[in-house]
């Protein structure tokens, strides 16, 4: 049987397709370390995705289009000094965002319970910073969650929702996985931003786990569609 993931529902960014982040995280499985992930179609939920390897680049196909792309990829970044829990917790969105054109996602959506959804609410620390708590679940005891979590904070820090920025989608991520956290453990999440060129926009993040241990961190680049405000 050739290799496949599927997406399944619970774990959308918008409501037909799959969390930006966890999709790339999927992908980033079947490479070894650091990946990068570049998403070229909308990740479709609940229907098997073939997965094939050439030549050290991993494809998510659905029906013979490609899906998301993933190559080894260094992430070389500067990480900010992880904030204390309670400093994250003080600058994260108490409900989450309530105007998110995307209620129910996985990672940010505030829709979501807890124990479903990641409910990472991320919001400003000061300086430029973006941050959030994050307490992971036991069904959250994978990499894939890692990448999850180290994605919707990105938005936040590249001005989603704010102004003229308006919406923002994943388009690539490239990643780290340092560590995955232990349920329960009071993990800190940090986004920056690093620019913009047109319609794309750049930003950094981190996960932190007890006592600042690096758990995580990501690149990622945004990009305002032409069809949303």
């Amino acid at each position: 049987m050739p290799d496949q993931i599927v997406i399944d529902r619970r774990f959308r960014g918008p409501t037909d397709s799959g969390n930006g982040g966890y999709t790339c995280g999927l992908v980033a499985a079947f490479l070894d370390g650091s990946a990068e992930v570049t998403l070229r179609l909308p990740p479709p939920l609940d229907r098997p995705l073939e997965v094939v390897r050439d030549d050290g680049v991993v494809r998510a196909l659905d029906e013979g289009r490609v899906v998301a792309e993933g190559k080894p990829a260094a992430v070389d970044l500067d990480v900010p000094d992880a904030p204390s829990f309670d400093e994250a917790a003080a600058a994260a969105l108490p409900q989450g965002d309530l105007d998110s054109p995307f209620p129910e996602c996985f990672v940010c959506g505030a829709h979501r319970s807890a124990g479903d959804g990641l409910r990472i609410f991320a919001g400003p620390l000061g300086e430029g910073l973006v941050a959030a708590t994050w307490v992971p679940a036991e069904s959250h005891q994978a990499p894939e969650f890692v990448w999850a979590a180290l994605d919707c904070p990105g938005a936040y820090a590249g001005g989603f929702g704010v102004g003229e920025r308006g919406t923002l989608v994943l388009g690539r991520l490239a990643a780290t996985v340092d560590g995955v956290p232990r349920a329960g453990e009071r993990c800190v999440v940090v986004g920056w931003p690093l620019g913009e060129e047109g319609r794309k926009v750049y930003a950094g993040t981190a996960l932190y786990g007890e006592g600042g241990r690096l758990l995580g961190r990501a690149r990622a680049t945004w990009i305002q569609p032409l069809s949303l405000g």
